[in-house]
C-alpha cells in the first residue's frame, strides 16, 4: 500500500516537473509572461510592446488574438515600430487605415503552436528554410544563422528573434527586432 501512494505522488511530481519545463514563465519587457494567460492578457504588460498592443486595439484584433488559437505570433517590440519610416505607426493606426493594419499585424501571425524547435525542424527539413503561411494570406521565410532564428518577410526584411518560446494558454509568442511586411 506504502508503495503505491509513493508511487502514485512520484508520478505526480514527475508529471508536474514536466509539465512545469515545459511551460515556463519568461520575462519580456520587464514583465512575467504567463503560460496560463492568453497573448493578449500577457503582452498588455509588456513594456517593449506598447506599440504592438495600441495597434492590435487600432485594428479591432484583440478578440481574436483572445480566442482559442492556438497561434504562434512575431512580436515586434516598440524598437521595432520605430525602424520604420518617421510617421508610419501614426498613420497606421488612423481608421481609416484599419483593414491595411489587419492585414500588417495577421502578417506577424502563423495558425497552430510552432514552438522555436518546430520551426528548426522545418528549417531542417526545408534544408535551410521553412515557409510558413501568415493568417493574413502571405508567406514568412524562417532561416537559421549560427543559433540565432531568423524570419524573412516578403518584401525582403529581416527580423530576428531575439525571445523564442513565450508560451501562452493560446499559443505561443516569439519577440523580433523588425516588423514584417507582406506585400501590398
Amino acid at each position: 500500500m506504502k508503495t503505491r501512494k509513493f508511487l502514485a505522488a512520484a508520478v505526480l511530481a514527475l508529471g508536474f516537473a514536466f509539465t512545469s519545463n515545459a511551460q515556463k514563465t519568461v520575462m519580456v519587457g520587464g514583465a512575467a509572461m504567463y503560460p496560463n494567460k492568453n497573448i493578449i492578457e500577457n503582452a498588455v504588460n509588456s513594456k517593449d510592446h506598447t506599440t504592438l498592443v495600441a495597434a492590435v486595439k487600432a485594428a479591432g484584433l484583440v478578440e481574436t488574438l483572445q480566442g482559442k488559437g492556438p497561434f504562434t505570433v512575431f512580436a515586434p517590440t516598440n524598437a521595432a515600430f520605430d525602424k520604420l519610416p518617421k510617421g508610419t505607426v501614426e498613420t497606421l493606426l488612423k481608421p481609416e487605415n484599419k483593414k491595411k493594419l489587419q492585414t500588417i499585424l495577421t502578417y506577424h501571425v502563423v495558425a497552430g503552436k510552432m514552438n522555436a524547435s518546430d520551426i528548426a525542424k522545418a528549417i531542417k527539413a526545408g534544408k535551410g528554410k521553412a515557409t510558413l503561411k501568415t493568417v493574413s494570406g502571405g508567406t514568412l521565410t524562417a532561416w537559421m544563422k549560427g543559433k540565432d532564428l531568423y524570419i524573412s518577410d516578403e518584401s525582403g526584411n529581416k527580423s530576428k528573434v531575439t525571445i523564442a518560446d513565450v508560451n501562452q494558454s493560446n499559443g505561443v509568442i516569439h519577440v523580433v527586432d523588425t516588423v514584417l511586411l507582406p506585400k501590398m
